[in-house]
């Protein structure tokens, strides 16, 4: 028989810990049948034999220059998409933060409580951004190409709604998370909302907004990518055809033309946190 092990060396918490690996796997095990979690069918012959097709094309990207610079054009669609919706976004973002935001409020300076008017006000357009933001922007693209038709304009609504309601969100909690002396010196000395908000508030989070807004940006070039499935334009409908045909080359091709998106979107943010610290 082994030692025991010294007491020093001994795990006190090991009970609890085994405890809730187990409890953990017993929750797990019910959520794995109920989504009909099935790993095993992708050993099926006729799946292997699908794949390996798929993979073989794919370890061979297509660099045709036709083909190219219709990647190129769809990547430039793509990017035109989430820029766009998240300019929309924006216009609709910032003044729904300036409205939640409970440190730009004039009526609490005083006795520390806000007007019932002011507290009705924003609650509506806290419940109008989690409606927004709760709906995916894939929903929404489906919903747009019904209204109106295939093409980047259900894209660029899709992203613009959806991130409305995120932008907004995480925007009031970015400035309510900063320092209040001078958002509140400001108010308190008959400064407007605005004022208190370029001159006060903004001074101490902009590198972290302008992060936020960036990452955004990152999330809506991915996002747009997945709505062109749906029809809503952009290189993800191009890889949508290419998928359906099985070809594989063509479907590498963008995907590598997509990570240099991605990465290129990575520097943009790192330019701009820079310039701002």
């Amino acid at each position: 028989m082994s030692a025991a092990l010294p007491a020093h060396l001994q795990d006190p918490s090991w009970r609890g810990r085994a405890l809730g690996a187990a409890v953990g796997l017993a929750l797990l095990w019910p959520v794995l049948v109920y989504s009909e979690f099935k790993p095993w069918t992708l050993l099926d012959a006729q799946s292997l034999a699908a794949a390996g097709a798929f993979l073989s094309g794919f370890a061979h990207p297509v660099f045709a220059p036709d083909f190219l610079a219709m990647v190129l054009r769809e990547s430039w669609q793509t990017v035109a998409i989430a820029t766009a919706g998240l300019s929309l976004a924006l216009v609709g973002a910032i003044p729904a933060t300036i409205i939640v935001n409970e440190r730009l409020s004039v009526s609490r300076l005083g006795t520390g409580r806000m007007r019932p008017a002011a507290v009705l006000v924003r609650q509506l357009v806290r419940w109008v951004l989690v409606l927004l933001r709760s709906v995916p922007e894939l929903v929404w693209a489906l919903l747009f190409v019904r209204v109106a038709g295939l093409g980047p304009t259900a894209g660029v609504l899709a992203i613009a709604l959806t991130y409305c309601g995120m932008l907004a969100k995480v925007y009031a909690e970015i400035l309510e998370s900063g320092s209040a002396h001078a958002t509140e010196a400001l108010l308190a000395n008959g400064s407007s909302r605005l004022a208190a908000l370029f001159y006060g508030a903004l001074p101490d989070t902009a590198a972290e907004l302008v992060s936020y807004t960036v990452y955004r940006w990152e999330c809506a070039i991915r996002g747009s990518a997945v709505m062109g499935f749906v029809g809503a334009g952009g290189l993800g409908q191009r890889m949508d055809e290419s998928t359906k045909m099985m070809a594989g080359g063509e479907v590498s091709t963008m995907l590598i033309v997509f990570v240099l998106l991605v990465a290129c979107a990575d520097l943009v943010s790192w330019f701009l946190r820079r310039r701002l610290a």
